[in-house]
């Protein structure tokens, strides 16, 4: 009788194989099985980031077109900022704040120096890009935008994630719009509102992701409603069709992953290669 050893003869060519190797055939042994309501819930990452830039784009829009003054939106971001300040805190009754260490009055000195610095280096940011067309820097500003949103941290395990690189590429992309704006208080507030909307928004998201799953959701389908009635107002068909983007990724998109998870077809056996899960450090010493 055939036996699955390599460490004796036997009457056998070396790839013979019987009928019982195939006994031990699995299929799908690791395929996830996936909830409509959960994926549609874990695209709202998606959803809200499409949102941010569509918000940042229109205010910027507004504010280069003259309907919005420098001084508006300031003191709108501000108040804004303070609330989320609030609420981030309010979440969980401030564990992650004693957890990190960080006090009240840290977060105001880096808010002082941040907004001190970007104040006075505003007539740079204006003069920056002079030299370069109006078209050149729509065009950088997109693709910025765009690696932002390709970058981003929406919550996978992936070597193409970088927080650091998505910001960076959103300040970038604010400051080059920036700086096509009037005067330099324009240049300043773009980039101070980039930063928040980039950068203290998401922090905001991804708490009430974790501790307020409904309250999230229903801060989703708001920002989201806002995003469109602010593109609207520029443009009803670009509004269409952020619209139809928007539901194609948190509505379309999780119903095709959950159907192309009954095309799987993965394989295991006897073929697979060993895998040894034994603790073996002892040899090591």
């Amino acid at each position: 009788r055939w036996q699955k050893v390599l460490y004796e003869r036997q009457p056998f060519p070396d790839n013979y194989v019987d009928q019982r190797f195939l006994e031990e055939l699995r299929k799908n042994v690791r395929a996830r099985r996936y909830r409509y309501r959960a994926v549609v819930f874990q695209s709202g990452a998606v959803v809200q980031q499409l949102c941010s830039v569509c918000v940042f784009v229109v205010t910027w829009w507004y504010m280069d077109a003259g309907m919005l003054s420098p001084q508006g939106l300031f003191g709108a971001a501000l108040v804004s900022s303070l609330l989320g300040y609030v609420l981030f805190d309010a979440v969980d009754g401030g564990a992650g704040r004693r957890a990190s260490g960080r006090t009240r009055w840290a977060d105001l000195k880096s808010t002082l120096v941040f907004a001190a610095f970007t104040y006075g280096f505003s007539p740079v940011l204006k003069t920056l890009t002079e030299s370069i067309s109006t078209d050149t820097i729509y065009a950088m500003s997109a693709l910025m935008l765009l690696g932002h949103l390709i970058f981003f941290d929406y919550g996978a395990n992936a070597a193409i994630v970088s927080s650091t690189l998505s910001l960076n590429m959103a300040i970038f992309a604010s400051v080059c719009l920036a700086s096509r704006l009037p005067r330099s208080l324009h240049a300043f507030v773009m980039v101070t509102f980039a930063m928040q909307i980039f950068a203290l928004w998401p922090m905001l998201q991804k708490k009430l992701k974790a501790q307020t799953p409904r309250c999230y959701v229903g801060v989703t389908v708001l920002f989201a409603l806002a995003a469109l009635a602010g593109l609207a107002t520029i443009s009803s068909v670009g509004a269409v069709l952020f619209a139809s983007l928007l539901l194609a990724i948190s509505c379309l998109c999780p119903y095709c992953l959950i159907r192309l998870q009954l095309l799987k077809d993965n394989i295991h056996g006897p073929w697979d290669e060993a895998e040894i899960k034994e603790d073996l450090s002892r040899f090591l010493m």
